[in-house]
């Protein structure tokens, strides 16, 4: 037989046999041998691959973490519907507070005066309208400024810094404040992002004054505010400034520590986190609070010393929660960081270079 219809044979016959194929119960056969064993197969690949889970109904809370129609742990304040409010029939008042109404009252709570306390929260600028008295700002010009100690009790800087953050009749009067941010803000890290702008974009200012201590020998240095100080007169120096955050730092529920850098004399606060993304290691975020920075940035350049460069003390003031891993100011610090550099060394950088730059800025008031 002639090659060419070698091949027009072998065609016919593949030809054939498929409609036979079609054409018989063979193609059924297949179908229901196959298709079982494809369902069993997806199965066991899906199961390895997917966890089961109970639905479960999701607890409401307000911000503080108080359940729906409960007391609050912060006297006088009640959860209502997401939202803290007043309620001292319920709740009660705590012993140094005087019962007015649904509130709970300080005998320093006079001579008001109405501050607005600004921040931004990822681009957004905000403001939170407060009151001030002047009777807590009075009381603490007469407070006492030292420390007493006795045998052989040895004095550290941190003392000064718990005392501060301890006050009791100060946290009273600023209870109000950390309310208000938790009821802006149900997530935790907003909390603790509002709290930081808010204390950076107050006015930095230089105190003149000076206390000493004796540790082994006298030192002195500026004194430090006390965190209700600041926010009355709206301006602080860095020592002031970090108690105030720390102070809200603690009461929202983080663990904070101050970093100190006795060659500058400069102090900024560290918050709980990672101890990848820390400073040092020491498990706490670096955090400025002079002016706007973001977390995890301790590259910044200081009037008269640019960097820091001496190893800070690292004074612990109230441990808690800590950042989560994934937190986007950790990537943005270090593009910032980098954006800075390049800027620096060459003066100048491109487009797309600018653009991250100003959006970063905007993102953070830098």
């Amino acid at each position: 037989m002639p090659k060419k219809d070698r091949k027009v044979m072998q065609e016919f016959t593949f030809k054939e046999k498929l409609k036979f194929f079609f054409e018989t119960h063979a193609l059924k056969k297949f179908l229901v041998i196959l298709v079982p064993i494809f369902f069993i197969l997806f199965f066991f690949f899906m199961a390895g691959h997917l966890t089961f889970e109970k639905p479960s109904e999701k607890v409401l809370t307000c911000g503080d973490g108080t359940f729906y129609e409960t007391c609050s742990l912060r006297k006088p304040y009640f959860c209502s519907n997401g939202v803290l409010m007043e309620k001292s029939s319920a709740c009660g008042c705590s012993e140094s507070l005087t019962k007015e109404g649904d509130s709970c009252i300080s005998k320093y709570q006079n001579s008001p005066k109405n501050i607005t306390l600004k921040y931004i929260l990822r681009g957004e600028k905000e403001e939170i309208n407060y009151t001030v008295y002047g009777g807590m700002a009075d009381y603490f010009l007469s407070f006492p400024k030292y420390i007493y100690y006795y045998g052989e009790e040895q004095s550290f800087r941190r003392d000064f810094k718990l005392k501060n953050v301890n006050e009791e009749n100060q946290r009273e009067l600023l209870s109000p404040l950390i309310t208000e941010i938790q009821n802006i803000a149900m997530n935790k890290e907003d909390q603790v992002r509002i709290a930081i702008s808010l204390v950076q974009n107050i006015p930095y200012e230089a105190s003149g004054e000076i206390f000493m201590f004796e540790n082994g020998q006298i030192n002195q240095t500026n004194y430090s505010e006390y965190a209700y100080e600041v926010l009355y007169n709206m301006q602080g120096n860095c020592e002031g400034k970090s108690g105030l955050l720390t102070f809200l730092l603690k009461e929202i529920g983080y663990g904070a520590v101050i970093f100190y850098y006795p060659l500058e004399n400069h102090e900024a606060v560290g918050i709980k986190c990672p101890v990848e993304q820390s400073l040092n290691g020491t498990g706490y975020c670096f955090v400025e609070t002079t002016g706007p920075s973001i977390i995890s940035d301790n590259q910044g350049y200081y009037l008269g010393w640019g960097k820091l460069s001496s190893t800070p003390e690292v004074m612990l003031i109230s441990e808690g929660a800590s950042l989560n891993e994934d937190l986007y100011e950790y990537e943005d610090a270090e593009d910032w960081i980098k954006l800075s550099e390049i800027l620096e060394e060459k003066g100048k950088i491109n487009f797309i270079r600018y653009w991250k730059l100003k959006k970063l800025r905007e993102k953070y008031g830098l």
